[in-house]
């Protein structure tokens, strides 16, 4: 099943009338709420889907910043989507596609068999010239059911022993791996024997690297022949990114979900910093 589209592929599926269903996710750090941007003009049809409340709940700090949904939690807004069985669902984002993949992690790891990633997202549509809407889209109550999220999720002992079985990709800029600066969180590093493999490493020009050149970053980055791989970030959005470039070159890569957010609020977990895998260490 293809994981990424492009618009002309789109734009081509939905004028057969084929059953799609499109989501609009943006998202960032520093405006997470996307909704203004989403009436101002969006794909047509596509539903707006709500990040920080839809896509994770709040929890305790220790849980990290964006700890997963329930089932049902996300079940519910997925109906709230218009979701239904055997229909196509196309996400996308604004900004490198970090948000969409989230979403695509988690309603493929939950269940649903087509979901794909609009490849360069909003920008790349409009560099298409394709037809953008205005205003709210709320579809009919949709059906879909989802299942337990399983497979392909770290917990926080999985991490910290993880480099002893596999490769842990800390997948945040190279500044934040080195603990030279911690904009968000309590403590500044990484997890002992993390690996840095920034996730824009697999983007260029705004679009996914072909899956060749995943694969030689991953290898790179020591996870090549079968290697477990686990992927960490700040908060569990951009590690889903990083899965979505594994699955494009056939990578498979579990997330933890609760990332640095959750590890640096953990009492008694060693940190390290520096440019290696090995850094200082001290306890956070």
């Amino acid at each position: 099943m293809a994981l990424l589209i492009s618009p002309p592929e789109l734009a081509d599926l939905r004028d057969s009338g084929a059953p799609v269903r499109l989501l609009d996710v943006r998202w960032r750090l520093d405006r997470p709420e996307g909704r203004p941007e989403y009436l101002d003009g969006h794909l047509p049809g596509a539903v707006y889907v709500d990040l920080d409340h839809e896509l994770a709940r709040k929890g305790e700090p220790a849980e990290g910043r964006h700890p997963l949904p329930t089932r049902a939690a996300l079940q519910d807004a997925a109906r709230r989507w218009g979701l239904r069985a055997d229909e196509t669902v196309v996400i996308y984002d604004d900004v490198q596609s970090v948000a969409a993949a989230r979403a695509w992690w988690l309603l493929s790891r939950s269940g649903i068999e087509d979901v794909r990633v609009l490849d360069g997202g909003l920008r790349a549509w409009i560099a298409a010239e394709l037809p953008l809407e205005t205003g709210d889209v709320q579809p009919r109550r949709g059906d879909i059911v989802l299942t337990e999220l399983t497979g392909g999720v770290a917990s926080i002992d999985d991490a910290a022993a993880w480099p002893g079985r596999g490769v842990l990709l800390d997948v945040r800029a190279p500044e934040r791996y080195r603990g030279d600066l911690e904009p968000l969180d309590p403590v500044a590093g990484h997890v002992p024997g993390a690996v840095n493999l920034p996730t824009v490493a697999h983007l260029e020009a705004g679009r996914f690297r072909d899956p060749a050149a995943i694969r030689a970053a991953f290898a790179a980055a020591g996870a090549s022949d079968g290697t477990p791989v686990a992927a960490y970030c700040g908060s569990g959005i951009t590690a889903a990114h990083t899965a979505l470039a594994g699955a494009l070159a056939g990578i498979d890569v579990a997330v933890f979900p609760g990332s640095w957010s959750e590890w640096s609020h953990a009492r008694g977990r060693l940190v390290a910093t520096g440019p290696t895998p090995q850094g200082n260490v001290g306890r956070a």
